[in-house]
C-alpha cells in the first residue's frame, strides 16, 4: 500500500487533486490536506471546517480509502 511518508508535499496534493472528486470534494480535499501533509488532528480539523469529529473522521477514512485503493 502507498506509504504518504513516502511522496513529497507537492505529489501528495496533486494526487489528492486527482482523486477526490464528487460531492463536496473541494471541501474534502482541503480536509484530505490538512490531515495528511499538515498533520492536523481530527478535532483540529473539526474546528477549522465547523464540523463534528466524527464528521471529519468518517470523511477522511472514507476519501483516504479511496484515495489508496486507486494508487493501489
Amino acid at each position: 500500500m502507498l506509504n504518504p511518508e513516502d511522496l513529497s508535499r507537492t505529489e501528495i496534493e496533486n494526487l489528492i487533486d486527482e482523486y477526490v472528486v464528487g460531492r463536496n470534494a473541494e471541501r474534502d480535499r482541503r480536509i484530505l490536506k490538512r490531515r495528511l501533509i499538515d498533520g492536523l488532528t481530527y478535532e483540529r480539523l473539526a474546528e477549522e471546517f465547523d464540523l463534528s469529529t466524527v464528521h471529519v473522521k468518517t470523511i477522511v477514512k472514507k476519501r483516504q480509502e479511496k484515495l489508496f485503493k486507486r494508487l493501489g
